[in-house]
């Protein structure tokens, strides 16, 4: 169990922007956590969110169960033809989540050892109709470097003002 979580970075949007770049990440801690309260540009309900890793696009895997307030539920999984982390079910820019922001939680572990990266994410999407996303990713990666870098950014859409987000480092010492 992590005992500190130290502030490395944050940045809150006052206009809208085509990624949100953290760098220089220390590799002073055991494990990373990425908060973020965000919302694309996609002019429907829904837009997807990608956070890249040293700026490679390497391959990245994941599993996913997601459910949805309004009925249904699932699972599915890609094996490795994503170029990011990646989360769907983001808020995007339609009236039916007038400003309304999805919450999205990256949890890397190990992130300065030399071993494959791993992560795993946790979102929820309120909407104001019937509608309403809870996804759970476990990601993996083959990449070997000690993350210094991450990229977050749209799938072709701007993140729009107001989006915040916040990296912390954990030390389990």
């Amino acid at each position: 169990m992590a005992n500190t979580y130290t502030l490395i970075a944050s940045n809150t949007l006052s206009s809208s922007a085509a990624s949100v770049i953290f760098s220089a990440i220390p590799n002073t801690y055991t494990d990373l956590v990425l908060k973020m309260s965000v919302k694309t540009s996609s002019t429907s309900a829904t837009g997807d969110l990608y956070v890249q890793i040293n700026s490679a696009t390497s391959t990245y895997s994941y599993t996913r169960i997601y459910g949805a307030g309004g009925g249904g539920y699932g699972s599915d999984r890609s094996a490795g033809d994503f170029p990011a982390l990646y989360s769907s079910n983001v808020n995007g820019n339609s009236s039916v989540v007038t400003n309304v922001f999805a919450n999205v939680e990256f949890y890397i572990p190990s992130y300065a050892g030399n071993k494959n990266k791993v992560a795993s994410q946790f979102s929820a999407q309120e909407r104001n109709d019937s509608l309403a996303y809870i996804e759970s990713y476990a990601h993996s990666t083959d990449i070997t470097a000690a993350i210094s870098s991450l990229k977050i950014e749209g799938n072709g859409t701007n993140l729009v003002s107001g989006s915040s987000f916040f990296l912390y480092g954990i030390k389990n010492s």
